[in-house]
């Protein structure tokens, strides 16, 4: 019992700090500043189909990597709020027949919240329907293309790498 309590704090920890840094890699490479942001990290947001470990580690990671990149509050709350209904929204698809569905939740979640933090919170002269449009092309990028090639080797490779 106590083993299985310190693999789940482990492995949401590792999950955490791994989101930190590449969300650190993407802002030094400028992916994830103008129009279109690529935050390479929201690839992770598939790891919550292989375990549910993903879901605390991904929302944690989040809020430090907004936290650490100087985000605004809001921006904080709510974005992490965001990658936490994503990351619920793909372990409740993780049975699902059309695995392609898995990162649908990631990407609607950010795409419904996050233009709401960029028009008010950094007053982002953009209409809505455009930070929708630019947020919805990142989230693809990176949780739909990004996301189901990191599937593809880690579901070859489940049972070695995430132990429940």
């Amino acid at each position: 019992m106590k083993n299985k309590k310190v693999l789940f704090l482990t492995q949401a920890a590792m999950i955490g700090a791994l989101y930190v840094i590449l969300t650190h890699l993407a802002a030094l490479l400028g992916l994830s500043s103008g129009a279109i942001q690529v935050r390479i990290s929201e690839a992770l947001t598939i790891l919550p189909a292989f375990t549910p470990t993903a879901i605390p580690g991904l929302f944690i990671g989040c809020i430090l990597a907004n936290a650490t990149t100087g985000c605004h509050i809001y921006d904080i709350l709510f974005g992490s709020i965001a990658t936490l209904i994503g990351a619920i929204g793909t372990y409740a698809l993780r049975n699902h027949k059309l695995k392609f569905l898995m990162p649908l939740p990631p990407i609607l979640a950010n795409m419904l919240i996050v233009p709401f933090i960029l028009q008010y919170v950094y007053s982002a002269p953009e209409s809505l329907p455009f930070l929708v449009l630019t947020v919805g092309i990142g989230e693809i990028i990176t949780c739909g293309v990004l996301g189901m090639l990191l599937y593809v080797p880690l579901h070859k490779n489940r049972d070695r790498i995430f132990q429940n």
